[in-house]
Formats: structure tokens, C-alpha cells, sequence
């Protein structure tokens, strides 16, 4: 058999059976579980330098593993000097594998690596069972060379679940191992 991510199978072998007892599911398939991450970033000076969208789309291809594309405006804003269909913005969409293997890289290495650092808040939940987490600086995941980052710039990190409630998407992301705060 092939490899398989150690995240992966802790869900398969531990977390499902926390998940039951805590909420008491009837069936296996009831269990949420982690549908897709998404890593984005707004380049907003892309609309001066287009080559800050090169450089940001080759750093979130190195963070995850997986090339990024660039996102595109959708309407025109003068004040910022804005034009539909200018690239602002990169993102990429992990799932399966390679989604597994970067939470593990984001809570062992990534997020420990932070100043002054005592856990994320709990305060992203959308009330659908997804999550969202901003990260200030990219110089906290290890893929990054410090002597090749122009701009420290941060990204967003949003966790799909297909958890019903907060609740059940704060406990599968703390049984997967994201370090919530303690109020």
C-alpha cells in the first residue's frame, strides 16, 4: 500500500471514535471531517508591480505543495486604481494528501514558530462549521527562505469541515491538533 499522511490516519483511527462519543453520532458517515483548506492572499500593490503576483503565487506554490493560481478583480474601483479582470490576489485549494500534510506542517513547525504565541483564537468559526485564521507573517513556515522574502506580507487560512455547528468543527480541529486559545 502507498503512503499515507499521519494526520490522515490519526483521524481514521482516533478522532472519528472522539467525535462519536463526544456527540454520540449513530453511523460512521455522520462524523465531520476536513473537506479542503484554502490559503489566500491579497496582493493589493499588484495593481502597480504585476510582478508581486509572480512572486507571491511561487511562494504559496513552495508553502504548500501545490501551484497557485492568481485571482482576478470583478469589478472596477477607481479609487484604487483598480480595472476588472487585474490579478490582486493568489490562493490555492489543498485537498486530500496534500491538505493533511500541511496542517501537520502548519501545527508542528509553523504556527509554534510564532512570537509570543498562546494558541489561535476561537473567534473564526462562520457558523457553518468552517473556520478562517489570518497568519501575519510568512517567515513562520520553514519552506520559506528569509534572505528571498522582498515584503513580509501574511495570508488567510480557512478549514472547509462538514461539520453541522461551531462546536463540532472546534472539537474535529482540535482533535486534528489546531491550538485554540483557553478562555
Amino acid at each position: 500500500m502507498g503512503y499515507s499522511p499521519r494526520l490522515k490516519e490519526e483521524y481514521k483511527s482516533r478522532v472519528i471514535t472522539a467525535l462519536t462519543e463526544e456527540f454520540g453520532y449513530k453511523n460512521v458517515m455522520q462524523v465531520p471531517k476536513l473537506e479542503r483548506i484554502v490559503v489566500s492572499r491579497g496582493v493589493g500593490a499588484a495593481v502597480a508591480d504585476k510582478k508581486l503576483i509572480d512572486y507571491s503565487v511561487e511562494e504559496l506554490t513552495n508553502l504548500t505543495g501545490q501551484k497557485a493560481i492568481a485571482t482576478i478583480s470583478k469589478k472596477d474601483v477607481a479609487t484604487f486604481k483598480l480595472r476588472k479582470g487585474m490579478p490582486i490576489g493568489t490562493k490555492v485549494t489543498l485537498r486530500g494528501e496534500r491538505m493533511y500534510e500541511f496542517l501537520d506542517r502548519l501545527v508542528t513547525s509553523a504556527l509554534p514558530r510564532v512570537r509570543d504565541f498562546n494558541g489561535i483564537k476561537a473567534t473564526g468559526f462562520d457558523g457553518r462549521g468552517n473556520y478562517s485564521l489570518g497568519v501575519t507573517e510568512q517567515i513562520i513556515f520553514p519552506e520559506i527562505d528569509i534572505d528571498k522574502v522582498k515584503k513580509i506580507e501574511g495570508m488567510n487560512i480557512t478549514f472547509v469541515t462538514s461539520a453541522e455547528t461551531d462546536k463540532e468543527a472546534k472539537s474535529l480541529l482540535t482533535e486534528l491538533g489546531l491550538p485554540f486559545k483557553k478562555n
